[in-house]
């Protein structure tokens, strides 16, 4: 699932060392203290159960993830909520077995989680945090142990899984630090800021609730392992969130958002450009109260380049992380297409984590090591329509038996294979005017009353479960009904986009030549990430909307005290 909300990163140069098989990447050249402390009681932890547990582990990482984040949110002129919070939390990995069979193997349908949220001291005191990384690895150890009894024990009574690979791969160890990113926020400057802002929205009474965010955050991660790894790097994250809601006569929830992101607070636009963005969610709230229904309709449409950029992230990106290939709970709707035709010829999907902008944007999925410490790099999923590879972490599929460095958690969660920057291209690419008169076009070709323009997409989730309709529904706030006879585009509401994966590529038939940039969080198994998806506007010769549910409520009995009231 994407949904939209944003950070980002400060990238110094490096230069590669090959040392002993260790790489080494350095921008400080110099020890960092939390990184020596964990490594400290990585390896006398490590050292203690391999000659102490029965069975004793083969491999152990721990990361530490620190947090200072700043918040600041106003509505209608007044804050309502700031929040200035400093965390650090680790993550342990303890594999007991071997490469081949582990205690990580899946069961299927079975979620594994041996971790958990554990605070651990913002100060850099080995006295206060080594004694947590101690008990914390204790615990996980003996829930280790047990697990893989219970694994064995099932090799025995159940059939075996198609995909026979083994549970954990070899990759080679890497040696970086640089200065940890620190926050700069002026917390005066920015509550004003989203206190005007947000008044700004009085003028819109028919609006039930509005607010204006504001967060500025740093994300540092520290990680070291018993292969030799041991890496310090870190992003900055700044964002400015508007969002409003209303409800139309029938009950349907309406809503809008607009966003602004960048690495740090710096970078975010400047003070016209947020309110112009402010007038229009709101303007878009009233007029989508308003709007006409959707109703259920099969027909051709165009996704803006952000709405395409949700598509291709929730019918395709989600499909093609390594661990669902494995997993006989899994839909698998590409497992066996390596090398055959999954797209239009005309289209190439590339993941690329070490792509840190594009046409002066800031994006959300840049990380330079995943978390499992293997160096992020750029994966060709597709190539001219052709499915090549997909997104792995450090648990081998068959075919594939390396991470690519999409191995991605939240704190507290277990790795999976993840998205970072999706990115499609396109080789049949126009303007967006003659892409709209294709659509004209294809209205008249098929003989129907219109055609459809999503503009902004709120989100969206995919199933990708075996048990389930291999289906996906995306969630599109701004739609606009295109008419063939030069009518003035109508905008509708409720109708949410339906469909399944493999028929819907199949009916792409052209794009645009400008790409638009979705920055998000993406939730799966391993919580949320930050993700990017980059498309060009994309021209379906057919799609289907359902209409949404308009639920119980109805507007409010008592009318609101803004209507009427002066500024």
């Amino acid at each position: 699932m994407i949904s939209s909300v944003i950070v980002n990163i400060l990238r110094p140069a490096f230069h590669t060392v090959a040392i002993l098989g260790i790489t080494a990447f350095s921008a400080l050249g110099q020890e960092v203290p939390l990184l020596e402390t964990m490594n400290q009681e990585l390896q006398r932890n490590f050292q203690t159960l391999r000659q102490k547990g029965d069975p004793p582990p083969y491999f152990m990482a721990y990361e530490i993830s620190d947090l200072d984040n700043h918040v600041v949110g106003a509505t209608l002129g007044s804050v309502v909520s700031k929040q200035d919070s400093h965390n650090r939390y680790l993550d342990i990995t303890l594999r007991v077995g071997d490469p081949k069979m582990d205690n990580y193997r899946r069961a299927r349908g079975e979620r594994v989680q041996f971790t958990t949220v554990i605070p651990v001291a913002i100060e850099d005191n080995p006295a206060a945090i080594k004694p947590r990384m101690w008990l914390e690895t204790d615990r996980i150890y003996r829930a280790a142990v047990d697990r893989l009894v219970r694994i064995k024990t099932n090799q025995q009574v159940k059939a075996a899984d198609r995909d026979q690979s083994a549970d954990f791969s070899s990759e080679e160890a890497y040696a970086y630090t640089e200065k940890p990113t620190t926050t700069v926020f002026d917390s005066a400057k920015w509550t004003q800021l989203a206190k005007d802002w947000s008044r700004e929205l009085r003028k819109y009474p028919d609006l039930l609730s509005s607010n204006v965010t504001v967060s500025v955050q740093t994300d540092n991660r520290y990680f070291a392992n018993t292969e030799g790894t041991k890496v310090q790097h870190g992003r900055g994250f700044a964002r400015i969130m508007i969002s409003a809601s209303g409800k139309a006569a029938d009950g349907l929830d309406v809503s809008d958002f607009e966003s602004f992101e960048a690495f740090e607070a710096s970078g975010l636009p400047a003070q016209d450009v947020v309110m112009a963005a402010v007038k229009k969610v709101g303007e878009h709230v009233e007029q989508l109260i308003s709007a006409k229904n959707g109703e259920p309709f099969v027909g051709p449409a165009i996704f803006s380049g952000r709405a395409s950029g949700v598509f291709f992230h929730e019918i395709f990106g989600h499909r093609i992380e390594g661990h669902r290939q494995k997993d006989e709970s899994q839909g698998q709707t590409f497992t066996s297409k390596v090398g055959e035709k999954i797209l239009p010829e005309f289209l190439s999907v590339t993941f690329d984590p070490t792509q840190k902008k594009l046409g002066g944007m800031d994006l959300n999925g840049y990380y330079k090591y995943d978390d499992e410490g293997v160096l992020g790099k750029p994966v060709k999923a597709v190539e001219n329509g052709i499915l090549k590879s997909f997104l792995m972490s450090r648990s081998p599929i068959e075919g594939f038996d390396h991470s690519n460095g999409h191995g991605r958690r939240q704190p507290g969660l277990e790795v999976v294979s993840r998205q970072s920057n999706l990115i499609v291209s396109s080789t049949k690419s126009m303007s967006n005017a003659q892409l709209r008169q294709m659509l004209v076009d294809e209205i008249k070709k098929q003989n129907k009353p219109y055609g459809l323009f999503f503009d902004n997409i709120t989100g969206g989730f995919t199933n990708t479960g075996r048990g389930e309709s291999q289906t996906f529904q995306v969630l599109p706030l701004i739609v606009y009904r295109i008419y063939a006879d030069g009518r003035p585009d109508e905008l509708i509401r409720g109708a949410d986009i339906v469909g399944t994966p493999l028929a819907s590529f199949a009916k792409i038939i052209a794009t645009s030549d400008k790409l638009e940039v979705f920055n998000g969080y993406c939730g799966a198994e391993s919580g949320m990430v930050p993700v990017s998806a980059v498309s060009p506007a994309i021209l379906i010769s057919e799609i289907e909307i359902q209409k949404k549910d308009s639920g119980q409520q109805r507007l409010p009995i008592l009318p609101s005290p803004l209507k009427g009231a002066s500024e």
